[in-house]
């Protein structure tokens, strides 16, 4: 992986295989989140994110953590032209003048080696603190540092990687099914986790240890991914957002430029408008 992270700043040069969308109306936020996208696995919505990436502008992108599924490389090399895409736009953001914070999580940590250096314009780094334009400071780090399964049982954490990706490979036959009937984007693993006692345990104390560890930094509120939960709630005080992720929910977090946060859930909003004619009339969907 070192010698193509040397070369990723000759993409913003390259043409994509996937051209850029001439979309008229661009939205702009003061700051878009994006983790956990994975590249270099099937499980990648890289299409979905590409779409993303084509409709919205930011002054400041985050990029906080598994961006590149290293794992998943190291076993299989598995690398699409739509990956390629991806890089691309971001690396063409950064040369654009777009702030871009890339914090590498556990299965990009091959990245944390070159922390304080810059690739191609973005600027890795192991943590940061954001300040939102009301006021508030948020810590933006990745997470796996308060995930106990990753920290003293790794083995145990490909174990459950190796699960993931079965579970994955479900959900794209899921959705080739339903591509097929013309129905949207569905996540089964989301499904599933939302419905099994002991993820949600884990998803729910893995929130209240990381806003605990914000608070006593001193921060009004943290900005995570890792465990692919998009959220937002207030834990003792301490504002907890994270940002979801671009395998199961395909979901980002902005900042408007009022310092109000909103999450963004893509898939939706390609359903939304996938289901305008264009007259403006709405079309009827089968639900999901």
């Amino acid at each position: 992986m070192d010698n193509s992270i040397a070369d990723f700043a000759d993409f913003a040069n390259s043409k994509p295989a996937i051209p850029e969308r001439e979309v008229t109306e661009r939205r702009t936020y003061r700051t878009i989140w994006i983790s956990d996208i994975h590249l270099g696995t099937r499980g990648c919505n890289a299409e979905m994110l590409i779409d993303f990436l084509d409709h919205v502008d930011s002054e400041k992108m985050y990029l906080v953590g598994d961006i590149i599924d290293g794992w998943r490389l190291k076993k299989k090399f598995y690398w699409p032209a739509s990956h390629n895409d991806v890089v691309w736009r971001i690396l063409k953001r950064a040369r654009r003048g777009t702030h871009v914070i890339y914090i590498p999580g556990n299965h990009d940590e091959v990245m944390r080696q070159f922390t304080g250096l810059d690739f191609g314009g973005v600027a890795i780094r192991r943590k940061a603190i954001h300040e939102t334009a009301d006021g508030r400071r948020l810590l933006v780090l990745h997470g796996d540092e308060f995930d106990m399964i990753t920290l003293t049982h790794k083995w145990l954490a490909h174990v459950g990687d190796a699960a993931y990706e079965f579970m994955m490979a479900l959900n794209r036959l899921v959705n080739a099914y339903r591509r097929f009937f013309q129905l949207p984007y569905w996540s089964l693993s989301k499904h599933a986790k939302a419905k099994v006692k002991n993820a949600v345990e884990f998803i729910s104390n893995y929130e209240e240890v990381i806003a605990q560890a914000a608070g006593a930094r001193g921060v009004d509120g943290v900005v995570c991914g890792h465990i692919h939960t998009a959220e937002f709630r207030n834990i003792g005080g301490v504002e907890y957002y994270n940002d979801g992720d671009w395998v199961e929910g395909c979901t980002a977090l902005v900042e408007h430029f009022d310092g109000r946060m909103e999450l963004l859930h893509w898939a939706d909003e390609i359903a939304e408008r996938k289901a305008v004619r264009p007259d403006g009339a709405k079309i009827e969907m089968l639900a999901a």
